[in-house]
């Protein structure tokens, strides 16, 4: 892992710590661009469903016209947790971004792969 890596980790944990304190918002996500920008985001529970972290961030970095991102995290139970990206997030993740790079694992030995070869 490179220390841009640790940092964004570090990024949607504080996002996690700061945000998710109901259970409207329990899932925190980051992301970062090739040029270092990091966008972070919050899940929205709903008794309809909602929407998950990854896709707040993927929204989030388009409405200031990011185009491509390089490196995706989630934490949850306030960042005491690394998650990877549901089935559906991971399909829209792939679909706009195929070399995207996800951060997983366990805190104490956290990996990157790539988003292709995350698997259900």
């Amino acid at each position: 892992m490179r220390d841009t890596d640790r940092a964004l980790v570090q990024a949607a944990t504080a996002v996690a710590k700061l945000r998710c304190r109901s259970q409207r918002h329990t899932v925190a996500s980051a992301a970062r661009t090739a040029d270092g920008r990091v966008f972070t985001g919050v899940n929205v529970q709903h008794a309809t469903g909602g929407a998950c972290a990854e896709l707040v961030v993927v929204g989030t970095a388009a409405t200031q016209g990011v185009t491509e991102l390089e490196t995706i995290v989630t934490v949850a139970d306030r960042g005491r947790d690394i998650g990877a990206p549901c089935g559906d997030c991971r399909q829209v993740l792939a679909d706009h971004f195929p070399a995207l790079r996800v951060i997983t694992g366990e805190l104490d030995a956290l990996r990157v792969v790539e988003i292709g070869s995350l698997s259900d």
